[in-house]
């Protein structure tokens, strides 16, 4: 499923206007149509009241459309509009005299005195005040409105997005409505499905309001929620080596979790066979952890990290191997950070860098520029920072953009950790994965995910599909163990542990398991 910015969806209404000739009063027909199918679903209109809340824009148009809608079929609306009557322009201006014309209270807002009491007689609530274009912090009786609705107590159908959220960004801009149900209209905006949209959208439904299909598939439409192929089948004759051959660079000291959990996440998912080049001194410790793993004593720095002279042994040993994950609990010695450069510059095989790894290239990315093979990123908000040279609250704000610019500018798939991680590739390409929970907000999640991805290409999936099948996967193995224990309890050690059985009900069930997923964003 498509994902639109703001400026996108602008385009495509107009696109359906003048190059297909549909009227505008059409496409908010449809769109009152889909709001109301949502509403006579998830609750019934016949008898009910409703407090159908408008503002001056398109929102507030298909908002009296709605109310319209709700007289026909048997429901008593109420309109209260916030803003001047007198602005209301084209379609929406239509809708405005046709509702005036009909036994409808309509009663312009001016305080919260008002708001509260309509809030309280209502069955439920209809937020139609901002769309998708609000770009300034909402205040004033808006700011009171919202708030009222918000503590009502009553079921809120929002309109295309809840009020007071950015369209782009998701971000609330001051207060928005915490709705029930949303119904958005063409495609999800960016703000439907980005943290924190996406929990204030409650469940959201999407109507393509009569879009013609080619308007969907327009070539400029590059962001998608993920929808990743399963792992293939496990031949039935393999061997080792034909389930991937992987060498983890990880660790340093008091850093133990992260290479064991990348190294052994990868045997987890499937993976056959794992080789981890880490400090000597820490071999003894992981090995009696995980007996399974391949181990490479490396010699090592004062500091205990892997030490600069070992360079030529790991460059050798990585033109072996099918991939090289590099950088987990690898510390940030000088020493060592020079080692990850002149590894990532010069070897020949795919390589996937995070956590140190990142840092280390961060302070010369040209080495990632020079490479012949593919690279995989897998930052954090603050290792993005350090890539982008850009505070992590810009990133935060402006996460898509900044992911599409990097992925380009760098050659490389991005995959930026998250609340709906993103996966970003560079042909501007952007996947927002929807699997995983809070509870992954954990030290060593981020090493279960490098050694998933890992996984997944060592299945055989080539790496660009690897990379979106790996955080999807690592997501569910995470809600796994979310359902079994409470995201409270959630550990590394659960995510990695629920793994295998992550993989086979994603390779079984893969239909079910997306729609299990993609189930939260109903079509109408």
């Amino acid at each position: 499923m498509k994902v639109c910015t703001v400026g996108q969806m602008r385009s495509l209404d107009r696109e359906a206007v003048e190059r297909y000739a549909i009227p505008e009063m059409l496409l908010m027909e449809n769109a009152s149509l889909a709001v109301c199918a949502v509403i006579e679903k998830r609750l019934g209109v016949r008898g009910k009241l409703f407090a159908v809340f408008c503002g001056i824009g398109n929102n507030g148009g298909d908002g009296l459309a709605v109310a319209r809608k709700i007289l026909s079929e048997g429901g008593i609306p109420a309109v209260y509009i916030a803003g001047d009557p007198k602005k209301f322009r084209g379609a929406a201006r239509s809708n405005f005299e046709i509702v005036k014309s009909l036994p409808v209270e309509i009663e312009e807002v001016h305080s919260g005195k008002s708001v509260a009491r309509a809030v309280s007689c209502a069955d439920a609530v209809i937020d139609g005040i901002f769309g998708t274009g609000l770009t300034r912090e909402v205040g004033g009786v808006y700011r009171k409105l919202i708030e009222i609705i918000n503590n009502g107590g009553k079921p809120v159908f929002s309109i295309d997005i809840p009020s007071g959220i950015h369209g782009d960004t998701g971000k609330p801009m001051g207060t928005a409505v915490r709705a029930d149900h949303t119904v958005t209209f063409g495609a999800p905006k960016l703000g439907n499905i980005l943290y924190p949209g996406f929990a204030c959208c409650g469940r959201l439904a999407v109507s393509h309001i009569s879009f013609p299909p080619p308007l969907l598939l327009r070539e400029d439409l590059k962001v998608e929620i993920n929808d990743p192929p399963p792992p293939p089948e496990r031949k039935t004759d393999g061997h080792k080596g034909d389930f991937g051959d992987v060498l983890f660079i990880c660790g340093a000291k008091h850093y133990y979790g992260a290479p064991y959990f990348a190294a052994l996440s990868f045997l987890k998912g499937g993976g056959g066979y794992a080789r981890l080049a880490l400090p000597a001194s820490m071999c003894p410790h992981i090995a009696a952890l995980g007996p399974e793993i391949i181990f490479l004593p490396q010699e090592e720095t004062a500091s205990g990290s892997i030490a600069l002279r070992n360079r030529d042994d790991l460059l050798t040993l990585s033109e072996k191997v099918d991939l090289l994950v590099i950088g987990c609990g690898l510390s940030l010695d000088d020493e060592t950070q020079t080692l990850v450069r002149e590894l990532v510059r010069r070897v020949r095989t795919p390589v996937l860098i995070d956590g140190d790894g990142i840092t280390a290239i961060s302070a010369e990315k040209s080495v990632i520029l020079k490479r012949r093979s593919q690279t995989v990123l897998t930052p954090h908000p603050g290792e993005m920072s350090r890539i982008t040279n850009r505070g992590v609250k810009e990133i935060d704000e402006n996460r898509v953009a900044v992911l599409q610019r990097e992925a380009a500018d760098l050659g490389a798939v991005i995959v930026l950790k998250g609340a709906h991680t993103l996966i970003g590739y560079p042909d501007g390409s952007v996947h927002i994965n929807l699997s995983g929970n809070s509870g992954m907000a954990t030290a060593g999640s981020g090493d279960v995910l490098a050694g998933t991805i890992a996984a997944m290409f060592g299945l055989g999936l080539p790496l660009e599909e690897a990379v979106r099948t790996g955080v999807f996967v690592h997501g569910l193995s995470g809600d796994l163990s979310a359902k079994r224990i409470g995201e409270d309890g959630v550990t590394a050690r659960d995510i990695l542990d629920t793994l295998p059985e992550a993989v086979r009900r994603y390779r079984l069930q893969a239909s079910e398991m997306r729609a299990s997923y993609y189930g939260c964003i109903d079509t109408v």
